[in-house]
């Protein structure tokens, strides 16, 4: 077979079949002269909230800030700790750093890329509010067991879920395991606005209005503020892009399933391991793990096959939090995930051709 150009990310088998619905979107809202807060955030929120399965969803600017704005609206700051998982993006610790709180490290299962309620257990004190569960490329955690953790020692479950959409345990989606969830809409998501985005969705009316009004510079009505709140909206122009997108998701979500069972059948090679199958797996990427990453990737690369790596330094062994004091070795499984992990082309529109030419040259390595 001859060689072929396969680029990491592709939006065209995605956008270029609703492209016209796209223009409509878009029409609408120009014409509508309403660029914040109007009817197309409203719609949205009601139509991804029924999605998810959860009674409320609040539209706001992007998934840092979703994270941020349940914690603070949950109460959590200055004194308090939350266990996140040590193998995530930084945003998730980030959004624990923004209130105030400080973000308490758990290493994965390295067989799942994902933290455990075991593990999690470990690092409870009586400063612990909340866990956040991050399901980390588009896998879902142990929420049953996380949530029974949760409610025996009276702490906040929170899902991290914007590597998620379309994820599924139990008969329910990622957004709806916990008691309250953080999206992002950046646009390589499985549901990606064009540009920034992201929501909070929960069962909560409390949680839900707090959000709500910490979102809209702590107020809810206009020019009467409540409380001290920050500028975090998902504007209108966004939210009418990500209603086109979302009746296509399930649609999009088939064809990423498609993909990777062909991945997980087909890629064999002694030097390359696969995560645990997970039936829920909403697939948002498909990590392969070598001890010669650096050398696959640039093997791959020679052979027009563009990937990504996630993340290449684990939150502990990052300057920025240095202060929380940890230091190389503490986090085992984190640490080998980020150095052999490989993310390789999944998304709607690889041909049969592509997909084939991926797993050949993965077996050839």
């Amino acid at each position: 077979m001859s060689r072929m150009n396969i680029p990491y990310l592709d939006f065209s088998g995605m956008h270029d079949p609703i492209r016209s619905e796209l223009d409509a979107a878009w029409k609408r809202v120009m014409d509508r002269e309403w660029f914040i807060l109007g009817e197309e955030d409203r719609a949205f929120e009601e139509e991804f909230a029924s999605w998810c399965g959860t009674r409320y969803c609040v539209g706001v600017g992007n998934g840092l800030d979703a994270l941020r704005l349940i914690l603070l609206a949950a109460g959590i700051g200055d004194g308090d700790e939350v266990l996140v998982p040590a193998n995530t993006f930084i945003a998730s610790a980030l959004a624990i750093s923004y209130v105030g709180a400080r973000p308490v490290l758990v290493d994965p299962d390295r067989n799942t890329a994902l933290i455990t309620p075991a593990e999690a257990e470990k690092h409870l004190t009586d400063k612990t509010k909340a866990i956040m569960v991050v399901q980390l490329y588009g896998r879902v955690a142990d929420m049953e067991g996380f949530r029974t953790l949760a409610r025996e020692k009276g702490l906040l479950l929170l899902e991290d879920a914007a590597q998620a959409h379309g994820a599924v345990q139990n008969g329910k989606r990622a957004g709806a395991l916990g008691d309250a969830a953080g999206f992002s809409f950046y646009p390589g998501k499985n549901l990606g606005a064009l540009g920034d985005g992201g929501a909070v969705v929960t069962d909560d009316p409390e949680l839900a209005a707090k959000v709500r009004s910490l979102a809209n510079y702590g107020s809810t009505r206009k020019y009467y503020h409540e409380q001290v709140g920050v500028n975090s909206r998902l504007d209108e122009l966004q939210a009418a892009v990500l209603r086109v997108k979302l009746p296509h998701l399930e649609g999009w979500m088939a064809e990423r399933r498609r993909i990777a069972a062909r991945y997980e059948a087909e890629i064999r090679n002694g030097k390359i391991r696969q995560l645990d199958l997970d039936p829920g797996n909403g697939y948002y990427t498909f990590p392969v793990f070598t001890k010669e990453r650096d050398a696959l990737q640039g093997y791959l690369e020679g052979k027009g096959i563009h990937t990504q790596i996630y993340y290449p330094v684990p939150i502990h062994l990052q300057k920025a939090y240095e202060s929380l004091g940890y230091r190389r070795g503490d986090f085992p499984a984190a640490e080998e995930l980020a150095e052999t992990g490989l993310s390789i082309p999944l998304y709607p529109g690889l041909t049969d051709e592509q997909i084939q030419y991926i797993i050949d040259q993965l077996n050839q390595f």
